[in-house]
This record gives structure tokens, C-alpha cells and sequence, in this order.
């Protein structure tokens, strides 16, 4: 008897600390979900203005992160001042890319049971242009260098591109004649000289060379590749295997990208490498944490790619010819864009 007395003291001692751990969880969770709508303390200086897309002066956009009553909107600083006051623009964007005047805004909304997406095509003055369906979870998001085609990516099931269990759509768009191409899966491919077909092949990750062309990621048996593609004769064609995520050089000639590392841990198996063009020869950065982001030129000799931060992500920067050490560019921001 004097047992069982002892067992369900126990007992109920256990259950008792898991309620009280659950609780404080809950309330940790709760006060730290309601802070997000209050000034980060310490956070990086926000401001409500004007926000253009053909700026006066070079200046990197950003979906702001900071807590406060402007997170995830667009935010604008000095390129060269990184660190210095965002002006927010009061348009919200969980994805964003923009070129030549041209920006693409990939948006969440929230219904009732469940919440839908859509892609909105921005003018300079983040104004709506059109909006297309999105069919899942936004992923990447690009402008070509003249603003004439967009294209995005989502998940359309699963919501990482760690595993296999996935499916992405890709699309692209031109914003002069409004035609679609609203899943590249559809594109001729060709691999290692040969006309493919496959019913497990996925595209994402699309940058552009120029209003024809583009590279973007071919997924396929295990394996991922790195294919140029021609939006006018709607084909694919494999170049290099083992790229994710590619974002092409100014110049045109290096791709950027994340590459599967042997031994890495399988949920963080990314390494951010550059491959030339002409020579197909790799580069390693001098980044060695795993990278899970499509990496922006700043300029013509440094890559910039988002982390996890404190209150989210943040901007870090790194030689792209292999040199130097990562840099911490902007706290609490992700889905940079440098116009100007």
C-alpha cells in the first residue's frame, strides 16, 4: 500500500511540473508573439516614407524583420550605410525581388480555415500592377536586369528543400505582353546531350541572364542540376550537377549558388560555392555554415544571403572568390534587393 502511495505521489508530482513547464511555455510563446508588434529595443532605427524602386542614389530593399508595428514590410536604406535608419513603405511581402523598376511581391493571405498566396507584379512606386495566383508556400522570387519578366517559386507541398518529399511550381511572367508561363516543368529538357523526361522533375530558383534566358535548379532521380533555360523556345538544358538555388554574376559569367556538402547533417547539408561559366570550374567561399537561401550579387565580387537571426534572419556578406571571412551586413531583414 505505502507503494502505491509513493507511485501516485509521484505521479502526480510529474504531472503537476509538466503542466507548470507546459504553462510557462505557452505564456514564454505567447508574450514573445505580442512583443512582435512592439519596438525591438535595441533594433535597428524605423521610419514611414516614401520608398521608389528607381531611387535617387544607390539603396538595398529589404523585407524588414525588425519587431514593431512595420515588420515584413518593404524597407529602403543607403546601400552604403547598411546599418542606418529603414524607411518602410507599408507594402508586405514575405518574398521580393526587384529590377529595373519592376518588383515582384509574393503575399500571404489569411482566410478564415486556411491562408492563400498570390504574386504581385510592383511598378517603381510599389503600386499594384497585376497579381497572379500562387499555388503554395512562397519560396524565391527574381526580376530579369530590364524588369520585363518575373518569375517566382512555392512550394506547392512539403516546405523544405532539405529532403526529398517536396514539390515546387515555378513561374514566369512578362510584364509587357502579361503572358504566362505558369509551370516550367512543362519546358523541353535536356540532359547531358539527350532529351529527358521524368515525372519527379521540379524547378526552382530561377535568375535571369536576360529577357530570353535564364539558369534556374533541375530536380530529378536524387540528383539536382543546374540548367539554362530559353523562355522563348521553352527548354531546359543541364550544365552542371549539384547546384540549388543559382543567382547569376553581373557580368554574366559566375553562378552562385548552395551545394550539397558530403557529411553534412542532412538538415543543413549547404554549402555556398561559385562556378565559372566558362570553365565549369567551383569555388568555395570562405562561408561554412549551412546556407539555405538563393545568395544576391552586391556587386561583381561579393555574395549577400540571409541566416537565421534573433528575430528572424540576417543579411551576411562574403568574397565570392573564395577569400576573406562572412561579414554581418543587416540584422532582421531577408529578401534583399539593391536598386540604383
Amino acid at each position: 500500500m505505502t507503494r502505491n502511495r509513493t507511485r501516485l505521489l509521484i505521479l502526480l508530482v510529474a504531472v503537476v511540473l509538466l503542466g507548470a513547464v507546459g504553462t510557462g511555455a505557452v505564456r514564454y510563446a505567447a508574450d514573445r508573439s505580442g512583443r512582435r508588434d512592439q519596438e525591438q529595443a535595441g533594433g535597428p532605427p524605423v521610419r514611414t516614407g516614401q520608398v521608389s524602386l528607381r531611387p535617387d542614389g544607390r539603396q538595398l530593399l529589404v523585407r524588414n524583420l525588425a519587431w514593431g508595428p512595420h515588420r515584413d514590410e518593404l524597407a529602403a536604406v543607403a546601400a552604403d550605410r547598411p546599418d542606418g535608419p529603414r524607411t518602410v513603405s507599408g507594402v508586405k511581402c514575405l518574398r521580393f525581388h526587384a529590377a529595373a523598376g519592376t518588383g515582384i511581391c509574393l503575399q500571404a493571405e489569411h482566410g478564415a480555415l486556411e491562408d492563400t498566396y498570390r504574386a504581385v507584379v510592383l511598378d517603381s512606386q510599389l503600386h499594384e500592377v497585376r497579381h497572379f495566383p500562387a499555388a503554395g508556400i512562397p519560396t524565391r522570387a527574381r526580376v530579369s536586369p530590364s524588369g520585363h519578366l518575373v518569375a517566382w517559386t512555392v512550394f506547392v507541398s512539403g516546405d523544405s528543400y532539405a529532403g526529398t518529399d517536396f514539390s515546387t511550381r515555378t513561374a514566369i511572367v512578362d510584364t509587357r505582353t502579361w503572358a504566362v508561363e505558369d509551370n516550367l516543368e512543362t519546358f523541353a529538357v535536356t540532359k547531358d546531350g539527350k532529351p529527358y523526361r521524368a515525372s519527379d522533375i521540379n524547378i526552382w530558383g530561377v535568375t535571369f541572364a536576360d529577357d530570353g534566358g535564364f539558369y534556374a535548379t533541375l530536380a530529378t532521380g536524387g540528383q539536382t542540376y543546374l540548367v539554362r533555360g530559353d523562355v522563348t523556345a521553352r527548354t531546359l538544358t543541364t550544365l552542371h550537377q549539384n547546384v540549388e538555388c543559382p543567382s547569376l554574376s553581373p557580368d554574366g559569367t559566375r553562378v552562385a549558388y548552395k551545394k550539397r556538402v558530403a557529411g553534412a547533417s542532412p538538415d543543413a547539408p549547404w554549402r555556398l560555392s561559385v562556378l565559372d561559366l566558362r570553365t565549369m570550374t567551383e569555388t568555395a567561399t570562405a562561408e561554412q555554415r549551412n546556407i539555405d537561401d538563393q545568395a544576391l550579387w552586391s556587386d561583381g565580387s561579393t555574395l549577400v544571403y540571409a541566416l537565421p537571426g534573433d528575430y528572424g534572419s540576417d543579411l551576411w556578406t562574403v568574397p565570392a572568390d573564395g577569400s576573406g571571412a562572412p561579414v554581418r551586413l543587416m540584422t532582421s531583414a531577408v529578401a534583399p534587393a539593391y536598386l540604383g
